[in-house]
């Protein structure tokens, strides 16, 4: 019987260390004591979720309802929770102070035994609140729980509800603690490659099975190379680095591929093979000898100093390396992943939610897909319709993407209306496969990625055109239903020469996107990096001076500090109202920034709301920005788009920010022009 109190206590031991390699042998040496199946629910946990990724169960038991139960439980007040919770941080570690410092929370140590929560009997509980539909019988089934816990396994149940166990453990240092739970080749006085082995192969059969505990299970029996793909269950998404201009696009996708050519080698590599076979077309001739090895030597060779090699990589190196990339637009929607099989069809967002019930017209068109597939894409609000003469580039011929903020009003609803349906069309762009014939596709190159994808989409998109209608609108809207693709493979070309990289960012923003895409060819899909084998062109609008007019707490490690800042500009025509509020931001500053912005924000407050705090106008950021979008959400009828704070203008008087004029200007200069509702 494995006791939840050690549970907490090694997460308590976790939180106390910074070090890395500490913190995996507390893990390793935890795992190691219990039986395999709590090992497995340990592990789990430990990575911060209640259920696994391919389990679609979830708590639903919001911050409200976890206040209420502690409050219940501990007789806080409102004050004594509010200021409990900005001493710590989150709710868990709150909870466990005031149940601490409270009567009520304090079981009698002969209860202790008796009351004692194990592993499993936590797992059935968690899944009875799942099962829960509901406030009230959720928050029943919560104090249930709770009253049957120490204050600090209360700390850590509830830190589990909420998805963020604050130990500074992720899923990858568990996965390491396996390794070394199991006497798999991870030990510090194992050679190198050997760690390495055993480490990717616990994190393969993670990636392949979505469960932690199946994991566990078949690490114990010495048994991971028997894991295979399992569908509906996120894989990480290969991320691209940003860049602004042209010139540090060039350089730094030169710098990347130069280095992949140094890494690797030896030119039988199967990446770097192709970044020759690729690149050697455009290199002028020039020393007889075998291919491999000339093109290596006349791209600076393997082994030189790199500094050295850099220095000699000229014009003809950086022309030869563009036309290894693969050129595409940024589109302006929701990353997603779409996994199919004969059975079911879901979408999943970056940060592993299931997107599927906000666009189940993309899931009934999907559903004519009986392959079984896993792609990576962007979902966009969708305009069939949009011909005008001449178009060409696009991801296909009569059809153009809305603005981001035309697609955000279908988010979060757990209803879409049929008018919904019909006025704001999504459709998924597909840039890249990861799964198809029972195989997964991570470590073939993009050029051998991109022909499969081509081959799926010309054989699936055609059957994805047809949706029929839900439910009964049909018979009283007489409306012609447009039928149009809705898996739609984006263009991609090769990028040659380096200046048609301006014009590609030039036509993309015409087209109503974000700006471009620069992909190595070579490029194997690595889940969860964000290196330069990919490069997102993504240029900022502008920039506008701002006056902080509102600050809020911020959550976290910043629940204590004002972090959040709401600011706006300057309306000269208005002597009623002079500052019109346009945009939040909470990124961009340093925490001794904040920590400064924050006592000085409390001594010049004019209203303080708890929470929320108006102060007095004349703290000026400069902030920058994706778009402007209209907005009735703001005094100034526009909103910035993913502002960030660039610097704190101690230099610029309040009278010298930008006006609403200026706002307006940068918002009609945009291709696309978004709106936005509410």
């Amino acid at each position: 019987m494995s006791l939840f109190q050690s549970f907490a206590e090694l997460n308590d031991a976790l939180a106390a260390t910074t070090k890395k390699l500490e913190k995996r042998a507390y893990i390793a040496d935890y795992l190691r004591t219990l039986p395999i199946d709590d090992a497995g629910r340990a592990a789990l946990w430990l990575s911060g979720t209640p259920f696994t990724e391919t389990d679609r169960r979830v708590l639903s038991i919001g911050g409200a309802l976890l206040s209420k139960a502690v409050a219940e439980l501990s007789g806080a007040s409102p004050a004594a929770m509010s200021a409990a919770y900005r001493r710590h941080g989150d709710m868990g570690s709150a909870a466990a102070d005031l149940l601490l410092t409270s009567k009520k929370g304090r079981a009698p140590a002969s209860a202790i035994v008796t009351l004692a929560l194990t592993l499993e009997q936590v797992e059935s509980a968690l899944a009875s609140i799942a099962e829960a539909r509901g406030p009230a019988p959720k928050l029943r089934l919560l104090l249930d729980l709770l009253s049957r816990a120490t204050p600090v396994e209360a700390k850590y149940l509830i830190k589990l509800a909420t998805g963020d166990m604050r130990t500074g453990v992720k899923q990858s240092l568990v996965e390491e603690a396996i390794v070394g739970a199991y006497s798999l080749p991870a030990d510090q006085s194992a050679p190198k490659q050997a760690q390495a082995a055993g480490f990717g192969s616990v994190r393969r059969a993670s990636m392949l099975l979505g469960s932690l505990p199946e994991v566990v299970a078949l690490a114990a029996a010495g048994q991971l190379d028997r894991a295979r793909m399992k569908l509906f269950h996120p894989i990480g998404f290969m991320l691209a680095s940003p860049v602004q201009t042209t010139k540090e696009a060039i350089t730094r996708f030169t710098e990347e591929i130069a280095d992949e050519l140094d890494a690797a080698g030896n030119p039988s590599d199967k990446e770097s093979s192709v970044i020759l076979s690729e690149a050697s077309e455009s290199v002028a001739p020039a020393d007889p000898g075998p291919p491999a090895g000339p093109v290596l030597a006349r791209w600076g060779g393997v082994g030189r100093n790199k500094q050295s090699r850099r220095e000699s990589n000229g014009p003809a190196f950086r022309s030869s390396v563009l036309k290894a990339a693969q050129l595409e637009d940024k589109y302006d929607g929701i990353r997603a992943q779409l996994h199919v099989d004969h059975t079911r069809v879901a979408l999943y967002s970056r940060n592993r939610e299931d997107l599927s019930e906000s666009f189940p017209d993309l899931v009934e068109a999907f559903s004519a897909i009986t392959e079984p597939v896993i792609l990576d894409g962007e979902i966009l609000a969708w305009n069939p319709a949009w011909n005008p003469a001449g178009n060409s580039g696009d991801a296909a011929a009569g059809g153009r993407a809305l603005p981001f903020a035309t697609l955000a009003q279908r988010l979060g609803r757990k209803r879409v209306s049929p008018e919904m349906l019909r006025d704001i069309p999504a459709v998924l762009i597909v840039f890249d496969i990861l799964y198809r014939d029972e195989a997964l596709l991570l470590n073939e190159p993009l050029t051998q990625r991109r022909a499969i994808l081509e081959d799926f989409a010309n054989r699936w998109s055609p059957t994805t055109a047809s949706i029929q209608t839900r439910g009964q609108s049909h018979l009283f809207d007489q409306r012609e239903e447009p039928t149009f693709q809705r898996l739609i493979l984006t263009s991609a070309s090769r990028l040659d020469p380096a200046t048609q990289l301006d014009q590609a960012y030039i036509d993309a923003r015409a087209r109503g996107n974000e700006g471009v895409m620069i992909k190595s060819l070579a490029s194997l899909y690595q889940p969860g990096r964000r290196g330069l084998a990919w490069l997102k062109l993504k240029r900022e609008l502008a920039t506008l001076d701002v006056v902080v007019t509102g600050v809020e707490y911020g959550n976290g490690r910043r629940a204590h500090v004002l972090s959040d800042y709401t600011f706006a500009i300057s309306d000269p025509d208005d002597p009623n109202e002079p500052l019109k509020n346009v945009g939040k931001a909470y990124s961009g500053l340093t925490d001794q920034e904040i920590a400064d912005m924050t006592a000085w924000f409390k001594v010049h407050t004019i209203e303080d709301n708890g929470h929320f705090r108006t102060v007095e106008p004349t703290i000026v950021l400069e902030v920058a920005f994706n778009n402007v979008m209209r907005s009735s959400r703001h005094a100034s009828g526009f909103a910035l788009r993913f502002p960030r704070i660039l610097r704190i203008r101690q230099d610029k008087p309040v009278a010298e920010i930008d006006t609403l004029q200026r706002v307006e200007e940068i918002y009609n200069s945009q291709p696309d022009k978004p709106t936005e509702e509410g």
